[in-house]
């Protein structure tokens, strides 16, 4: 699907707040409510938009700890690691990369005792390396 940009206006609208409606989203780029729910769904349809999230606060809900671990796989099999993460709530990100290492995980935590506990039994899988984050400075979707 090509975009234009009114599109574009109406995706960035979206980021911004993706419970607007759609009469509200037409009054600020000049266009009918059924127009734009219209556009909305076109971009469902092709997979531009696949899906509207929320946001948590997750100092609020207690998980404190940001941890970024790269993994260094013991095997070229990774389909054991990939199940594990897949299920652990702390793993919020995970990617398969280039350079050093094979994986880059981020966690969130409630705790550092938490944290050990993950990392340990992550070791059955690979060695990794640490980083803690000490604070956030930025959050932006593409389309910001």
């Amino acid at each position: 699907m090509e975009l234009d940009q009114i599109d574009y206006q109406i995706l960035r609208l979206l980021v911004e707040n993706s419970r607007m409606q759609w009469k509200e989203l037409g009054e600020q780029i000049h266009m009918t409510g059924q127009a734009v729910g219209n556009r909305i769904k076109k971009l469902e349809e092709s997979g531009v938009i696949k899906a509207y999230s929320l946001i948590v606060d997750e100092i609020k809900l207690g998980l404190t700890l940001t941890a970024f671990v790269i993994i260094k796989m013991k095997t070229p099999n990774h389909d054991a690691f990939i199940h594990f993460i897949n299920g652990r709530d702390e793993v919020i990100e995970a990617h398969r990369i280039s350079g050093e290492g094979c994986f880059h995980l981020t966690i969130k935590v409630s705790s550092q005792d938490q944290l050990n506990l993950f990392l340990n039994k992550l070791l059955d899988h690979g060695n990794y390396s640490l980083n803690l984050s000490i604070q956030k400075m930025k959050q932006n979707s593409p389309l910001a």
